[in-house]
C-alpha cells in the first residue's frame, strides 16, 4: 500500500511541479539546443525548455520522504541513500544543462569532466553501501539462484564502471519525446514490485513506486510533441537511480535484463563508431544511437517509443521471474 501511495503522491506533486516549472523555464529561455548532426526534422524542437527532470526529482523526493518516514524511524535509510546518489548525478546533469543553456550550444561539461565526477560519485556510493552492510562483493546470478564471490577491490572496480556505464546508457536513450521515461517506467515498476514482494526491501519499493509516479507525470508534458525535455538533469538522475537500485538490491547483474534497451542503444553507438573507423567512413546503422536508426527507416517517434517500452516491459517481467525465488526457502 505504501508503494502505491508513493506512486500517487509522486505523480500529483510532479504534475503540479511541471505546471509551475515549465513557464519558468520558458521565461528563463532555458531552451534545448539541437545537434546539427542529428536528424534534420529534430531542428523544429530547437528552443523546447529543458531541465524538466526537476519536476520528477522533486516529486520522487517528497514521496519517498513521506511514505518512507515510518521506515526511517526504525533506522532504515536505504531509499535516501539511493535518492542522494541519484541526486548527485542529477546535479552533474544540471551543471551540464546550465552550461548548454548559457552558451546556447549543445555542449556542456567535457566527457572527461563528466566521467571523473560520475566515477567519484559511484565509488563513494559503493563504499557507503558496503560500510552500512547493505552491499556484498558477491554477484547474484538471476535464474541460477547462485552467487559469484569476488574480492572487494575487484568488485568495486567492476561496480563503479557498471554504474557509470548505466548512467550514460540511460542518457543516450533520452533522444526522442517520451522515450527515456517510457522505457524506464517498467524498470522502476520492477524495483517497486520487488520491494513489495520481498518485505525487507519495502523502502526501495517505495522509491521504485515514486519513480513510476514521477515519470508518469513527466510524460504528461513530455509525450510527442514534447512541451519540455528532461535534459541531462533528468536523464542522469534516472540513470543514477536505476543503477543505485540494482546495487541496493545487491544484484547488479539484473541490469542486463531490465536495462536491455539502454544496452542496445549504447552498443549501437559503439558499433557505429567502431565500424566507421574500421571501414574508413562506412556506417553500420543509418544513424546512431538505435532510435535514430529506426527514425531513418521511417518509423514515427510514437511507434519507436511504444516498441522500445514494450521490449523493456517484457525483459523486466523476465527479470522478475529470474530473481523472484532468491529469498525463498
Amino acid at each position: 500500500m505504501k508503494i502505491i501511495l508513493a506512486a500517487i503522491i509522486s505523480l500529483v506533486v510532479s504534475a503540479v511541479a511541471g505546471k509551475l516549472l515549465i513557464p519558468v523555464l520558458v521565461q528563463l529561455k532555458a531552451g534545448q539546443s539541437i545537434k546539427e548532426i542529428g536528424p534534420t526534422w529534430h531542428m523544429n524542437k530547437q528552443g523546447t525548455p529543458t531541465m524538466g527532470g526537476l519536476m520528477f526529482i522533486i516529486g520522487i523526493g517528497i514521496a519517498i520522504f513521506i511514505m518512507g518516514w515510518s521506515g526511517m524511524l526504525q533506522g532504515v535509510y536505504t531509499h535516501l541513500y539511493v535518492y542522494a546518489f541519484a541526486l548527485v548525478f542529477g546535479v552533474i546533469g544540471y551543471i551540464d544543462d546550465y552550461q548548454k543553456v548559457k552558451r546556447k550550444q549543445n555542449t556542456g561539461l567535457t566527457s572527461g569532466q563528466k566521467f571523473l565526477l560520475q566515477l567519484a560519485a559511484a565509488v563513494a556510493f559503493l563504499c557507503l553501501m558496503r560500510f552500512e552492510g547493505l552491499l556484498s562483493p558477491n554477484l547474484y546470478v538471476p535464474f541460477f539462484n547462485t552467487e559469484l564471490v569476488l574480492p572487494w577491490v575487484v568488485y568495486l572496480i567492476f561496480a563503479a564502471f557498471v554504474i557509470v556505464g548505466t548512467v550514460n546508457a540511460v542518457n543516450i536513450t533520452d533522444g526522442l519525446d517520451g522515450l527515456s521515461s517510457s522505457v524506464t517506467i517498467p524498470v522502476a515498476a520492477f524495483f517497486a514490485v520487488l520491494g513489495g514482494y520481498w518485505g525487507q526491501y519495502e523502502q526501495l519499493g517505495i522509491f521504485g513506486g515514486a519513480m513510476v509516479g514521477g515519470l508518469a507525470a513527466f510524460l504528461i508534458y513530455n509525450h510527442y510533441p514534447a512541451k519540455v525535455f528532461m535534459g541531462d538533469t533528468g536523464s542522469l538522475f534516472l540513470g543514477g537511480a536505476v543503477a543505485a537500485l540494482a546495487f541496493a538490491y545487491d544484484m547488479p547483474l539484473v541490469l542486463v535484463l531490465v536495462g536491455i534497451v539502454y544496452i542496445c542503444e549504447t552498443m549501437s553507438d559503439i558499433i557505429q563508431i567502431g565500424y566507421f573507423k574500421l571501414t574508413h567512413g562506412k556506417r553500420f546503422f543509418k544513424m546512431a544511437p538505435l532510435h535514430h536508426h529506426y527514425e531513418m527507416c521511417g518509423w514515427k517517434e510514437n511507434k519507436i517509443v511504444v516498441v522500445f517500452s514494450t521490449v523493456s516491459t517484457i525483459f523486466c517481467v523476465l527479470a522478475f521471474l529470474g530473481v523472484m525465488n532468491r529469498y525463498m526457502a
